[in-house]
């Protein structure tokens, strides 16, 4: 299976595309798409559409797995990766692909096994599983990575049946 694990954000959003096949690990793809703050709202939004749709006609995944959001101090942040994650959502149903959800304790715990792990540890963590030569310089990429990784071991004890398109 071939699995697009997501940070979602508006104005970097990291991206992992991996295969998983046995029990093991292929590095397909990753990165970052970025929007400048420079750009319009809309517009910025536009782009991480336009971004991880390339990536689905590219790698054409069996599922996306995306971070939850967890409680930022700042509202007005909060919003705006929200609406960033929105626009990877729809641009996933868009696609008609399952979408999972993973909190960031989930993918802590599916990655390292400790759900207090740091951004090092998670990176380093994901080195290993992937075999790296060297762990993702980009936090982001590293946590679409872990996302993905995560939905890989995940989806071994429960599969979410597809779901007819609304």
């Amino acid at each position: 299976m071939i699995v697009m694990g997501v940070d979602p954000g508006y104005a970097i959003v990291g991206y992992g595309v991996l295969r998983y096949e046995n029990n093991s690990f292929k590095t397909l793809d990753y990165g970052c798409i970025k929007t400048s703050s420079s750009t319009l709202f809309e517009q910025r939004l536009f782009q991480i559409s336009q971004g991880i749709s390339l990536l689905i006609e590219e790698y054409r995944p069996s599922a996306v797995a995306v971070e939850k959001l967890f409680f930022n101090k700042n509202p007005k942040t909060a919003i705006n990766v929200a609406q960033g994650r929105g626009a990877v959502l729809l641009t996933a149903a868009q696609a008609m692909l399952p979408v999972f959800e993973y909190t960031p304790l989930e993918v802590k715990m599916a990655v390292t096994g400790y759900g207090r792990a740091d951004k090092n540890q998670i990176q380093q963590m994901v080195r290993m599983l992937l075999n790296l030569r060297q762990a993702p310089k980009s936090d982001d990429a590293a946590d679409a990575l872990a996302v993905a990784i995560c939905h890989a071991h995940t989806c071994q004890v429960a599969v979410r049946p597809a779901e007819a398109p609304v």
